[in-house]
């Protein structure tokens, strides 16, 4: 329907004299009192009409009236704001589309025919997942959901760090204890005992530089089997995590084959692509307004730029038809993206330029501060997911005893992702545990507990024999309805805008919605003559509150 108003708004302006390229909005108003839509077009267009705004609006409205049959009334407000009714027809049409569609309910086909690489998660391997690591994954799992529901084929892409110093400083690490490799906390002892003695013992320093050597060269066979040890328990420790978390990779890619790949590309590009210095291989990035980078360290083993090189060449090979490839990262990534991108493009001229994106994740913090898993006081994400868990459970209406686990995994899976989805991507998170599991609003419990106190009413209405119909419509239009119809825009725009936040606001304003209707109307009652259409309203909400909570990555509980 927006992109129906303004192409009406755009003829009317076309007809009025107006350049095609008017910058002007059409959004919801914050007041629905003022409408279903506002447009600032006539305050836009005056200066160049030679007309005040308010007499620019009256002539817009009168070129629009007739032309939107979806349009109930045309007002201007203010100094020359356009404010737009929907119809009660178009309202009733929607609601009753959100039913039929079901699951396809808010999809659409923006992205139709494209295949998407998407890369999140990757985390570095021979440690325990650090609770930041999650981040990634939530962001990364939100947007391959909402590529799907506009039509792509996506393919979702782990790429972990198998080797490396990380790998080098926790094998050290396993060797100096006897640690057994197979316990993930021993693991994560290990690569903090490393890291200390790296960055405090220049005898250990030089140990593990050689472990790092003797990786890379596989020629140690102990050191090997310690390090497919120590890899195996953290996969089984990420594939454990990404179970609750609801990812399944398609694709695995990991850093110890892109090295080699990497590595070939950089050196036969040196002197076109790649300079020498001081005995590395760099990206003179300077020359095209960026900084330089390392692509080759001074002991010739590639670093982690020639090995995302590598990275780009095997998801190519693998997916060849890719239209857009993405990866998921941390914001502090941003310009070391810029980098390689730039590289890539250079190596690669044929590749367009708009087809690689790196979307920035933030910093997950609690109150304590920033988490780090190199200085050993870290809560790692398999813990606060079980302390979720099982907070969920004491919270819960019935004995923690009776409280199904799924359900409380679910719920406690909820309350993270919500709190990391509600800001704009790149924007620092700070976990509060007590707002994340609140059933009282602004949570990821209270979509849950909205959609479990639908299903409950439709289960009550059943039983009371009342079925949805829309022959029982009502004059006036609840608010509800003013909310539902929104719901195909609002996925369009998290997309488009790389905005999962704006989905995660609309469900909670909708949940909201629902429960103030459901404080105000009486909805399974059979003597009300509005019932049948007042359960068609609460199936449509039902409907889009499932769909829009898939698409966030969480759970719809039936029952809470």
């Amino acid at each position: 329907m927006q992109d129906t108003i303004r192409q009406a708004v755009q003829a009317a302006l076309a007809a009025e004299g107006v350049a095609n390229n008017l910058a002007f909005v059409v959004e919801h108003p914050n007041d629905r009192n003022y409408g279903d839509y506002t447009t600032n077009a006539a305050l836009v267009a005056a200066k160049q009409l030679e007309a005040t705004p308010r007499e620019v609006a009256e002539r817009l409205v009168a070129r629009l009236e007739g032309k939107l049959p979806q349009v109930a009334i045309l007002t201007i407000a203010g100094p020359g704001f356009i404010n737009l009714t929907l119809t009660r027809e178009y309202l009733l049409s929607q609601i009753q589309h959100a039913v039929s569609q079901g699951s396809l309910w808010g999809g659409n086909q923006s992205e139709a025919d494209k295949e998407i690489l998407l890369e999140y998660t990757s985390p570095n391997l021979f440690k325990p997942l650090h609770i930041g690591n999650l981040v990634g994954n939530i962001v990364g799992e939100s947007l391959a959901r909402l590529y799907t529901y506009a039509g792509a084929t996506v393919h979702r892409i782990n790429y972990p760090s198998d080797i490396g110093l990380t790998v080098a400083k926790g094998v050290w690490g396993l060797q100096q204890s006897d640690a057994d490799p197979n316990d993930i906390t021993a693991i994560g002892e290990a690569y903090r005992r490393g890291n200390d003695a790296y960055e405090q013992d220049d005898a250990a320093k030089a140990a593990i530089e050689n472990i790092n050597r003797a990786l890379y060269a596989g020629t140690d066979d102990v050191i090997n089997q310690l390090r497919a040890a120590g890899i195996a328990t953290s996969e089984r420790h990420l594939a454990s995590i990404c179970r609750q978390l609801g990812t399944e990779f398609g694709t695995t890619i990991y850093e110890s084959e892109a090295s080699a790949s990497g590595k070939k590309v950089v050196t036969e590009n040196i002197g076109k692509v790649f300079t020498e210095s001081e005995g590395a291989v760099v990206f003179s990035g300077e020359r095209v307004g960026l900084h330089t980078r390392v692509f080759l360290n001074s002991q010739g083993l590639p670093t982690y730029e020639a090995k995302d090189v590598g990275n780009f060449l095997l998801k190519q090979k693998q997916y060849p038809d890719w239209s857009q490839s993405i990866v998921v990262t941390g914001g502090e990534q941003r310009e070391y993206f810029k980098v390689l991108y730039a590289a890539i493009y250079e190596l690669y001229p044929e590749i367009p330029k708009s087809s690689l994106e790196h979307i920035p994740t933030g910093f997950l913090t609690l109150t304590t501060g920033k988490m780090s898993s190199r200085k050993g006081k870290v809560l790692t994400g398999e813990s606060l997911l079980v302390e979720l868990a099982a907070a969920a459970s004491e919270r819960a209406s019935v004995a923690a005893a009776e409280y199904p686990a799924e359900l409380a995994e679910a719920v406690g899976v909820a309350a993270l992702k919500y709190q990391i989805l509600r800001s704009g991507l790149g924007t620092d998170i700070v976990f509060d545990k007590e707002r994340a599991l609140s059933f009282e609003g602004d949570s990821g419990p209270y979509l849950q507990y909205t959609h479990a106190r639908i299903n409950s009413v439709l289960e009550r209405a059943q039983q009371e024999g009342v079925q949805a119909d829309a022959a029982a419509l009502p004059a006036m239009v609840y608010e509800l309805e003013r909310v539902v119809y929104q719901f195909p825009e609002v996925v369009l725009q998290a997309l488009e805008e790389r905005a999962p936040h704006r989905l995660v606001g609309f469900l909670t304003e909708l949940a909201s919605e629902f429960n103030t209707f459901y404080a105000h109307e009486s909805i399974a009652d059979k003597a009300d003559p509005h019932a049948a259409y007042k359960v068609l309203v609460t199936q449509a909400v039902q409907q889009t509150l499932r769909n829009g909570i898939w698409l966030l990555g969480m759970q719809a509980p039936e029952r809470m």
